[in-house]
């Protein structure tokens, strides 16, 4: 049966009428081509992409060293269940990620499809390995949609709304930021450290006993909370801790994995073990892939048969995501990361400063390409702070802004948690396009403050 011709318009509508309400999607139009930032509309219009699709094509869209190895492995055997037979593919993929995880003990890698999947299976594996039931989460945390997973996200209530009753064992303890805490946004990291470690002990004295808990779950750059690292003295205190009351630490590097932070991984330069790793996003630049990484003698505890999944594994995107292990392995990419977020974070710090727009701003934050800028809005009485008495602040300024982007030809994202705008391109970003991402961001936000 041939595909009905219709318009674009009519696609748009089709889409509109026949598709998930759930997914909740920002725009309606139909997008028929990438090519490294660059995003083509059916109509074609082109867009400059700063989402990446959500952190996902690190090295952009349709690189050409990716799309040749998915090719080549398309002609060879496109699907092979990984509970039956080993494929090449599968083997290469991890024989390249071993060199480059952060820590020699992480021996053993187990793959799946997506970053709420590999979520499910570091909790499965937490509580097969430790006999102990409860997980230890901090609010801003996403760790996905699934069941288990969404039971240990609290970045808003959507992700779980009317699903319940969720999954139990989960205690949630403040992450080490000022919103978390109540806290102004002046306050030194030490003392929000000092608080957060206050507030966790208060978990274990008050609400679950250590010998209780299998795992802490962490995200080192929390992402849907608002793009805000961790501070490296909590990180090395939850290490501590879990090593004295036998509990596992899981980190949760779905987002912040292969240089979007400036290393391969967030915590690659810590010097930090974690007992469990997850990973996603940009491990194969768009292909469903996903993953976890512990010591083989800790993923030796799960029986035969366990794990598995009819695509976790799948070869073409284990071949895709070789190739994007041998791109990370020239050094451009770093370098690159490294150039453009000297240049993003001066260009928002400028905007910062500036006495048309810096009245609007309550922070710049982030890591690498992994940035965000946080609002002043009526919404947050706490981003006040340090403002004069009287001064008008509009309600929600992130999403205003995000619209004049659009109009102007770029596209970004807010974050779930607070007034807040994400910056996430892909790592192979061009001087020269930051330049215009953030010039058209520069316009953006003087336009919202002169409307007021």
């Amino acid at each position: 049966m041939p595909i009905p011709v219709r318009t674009n318009a009519e696609w748009e509508q089709f889409g509109r009428d026949h598709t998930c309400r759930g997914l909740g999607r920002l725009y309606d139009e139909v997008v028929v081509k990438g090519n490294g930032l660059t995003l083509t509309t059916a109509d074609g219009k082109e867009y400059l992409d700063f989402t990446a699709g959500i952190g996902v094509t690190n090295l952009g869209h349709s690189h050409p060293a990716v799309t040749a190895a998915a090719q080549e492995q398309v002609g060879n055997i496109v699907h092979m269940q990984c509970s039956i037979f080993q494929n090449p593919a599968y083997l290469q993929l991890i024989d390249r990620l071993l060199p480059v995880l952060p820590d020699k003990s992480l021996d053993a890698i187990y793959f799946w499809n997506s970053g709420t999947e590999a979520v499910e299976a570091a909790i499965k594996l937490a509580r097969a390995s430790t006999g102990r039931h409860a997980i230890v989460t901090f609010q801003g945390a996403y760790h996905g949609r699934t069941a288990g997973s969404a039971s240990l996200t609290r970045s808003k209530p959507v992700y779980s709304k009317k699903t319940g009753p969720h999954m139990p064992g989960v205690f949630v303890a403040p992450y080490p930021y000022w919103h978390s805490l109540g806290l102004p946004p002046s306050t030194p990291e030490d003392v929000l450290v000092d608080a957060a470690i206050h507030q966790l002990d208060l978990v274990f004295r008050q609400q679950v006993a250590p010998l209780d808990v299998g795992a802490i779950f962490i995200e080192p750059v929390q992402g849907e909370g608002g793009y805000i690292p961790c501070p490296p003295r909590f990180l090395h205190h939850l290490r501590s801790l879990c090593d004295q009351h036998g509990i596992l630490l899981v980190l949760d590097e779905v987002q912040t994995g292969f240089y979007r932070t400036g290393s391969y991984f967030a915590i690659s330069d810590l010097g930090l073990r974690p007992d469990i790793m997850t990973f996603a996003k940009g491990v194969a630049n768009g292909f469903p892939l996903s993953g976890i990484a512990s010591s083989k003698a800790l993923m030796d505890k799960f029986e035969p048969g366990t794990m598995g999944g009819t695509y976790a594994g799948n070869p073409v995107a284990c071949a895709a995501g070789v190739a994007v292990q041998d791109v990370l392995a020239t050094g451009e990419v770093k370098a690159n990361v490294a150039a453009r977020s000297e240049q993003i974070f001066n260009a928002l710090r400028a905007l910062q400063a500036s006495p048309k727009t810096g009245h609007l701003i309550a922070d710049v934050r982030g890591k690498g390409l992994m940035v965000a800028v946080e609002f002043r809005s009526n919404t947050d009485k706490l981003t006040h702070e340090g403002l004069a008495p009287g001064t008008a602040l509009p309600q929600k300024i992130g999403p205003r802004v995000q619209t004049k982007c659009k109009e102007k030809g770029v596209i970004i994202l807010t974050t779930s948690c607070f007034d807040t705008i994400r910056f996430i391109p892909a790592l192979i970003v061009s001087e020269e396009e930051m330049s215009r991402a953030m010039n058209v961001f520069g316009e953006a936000l003087n336009e919202v403050a002169l409307e007021g």
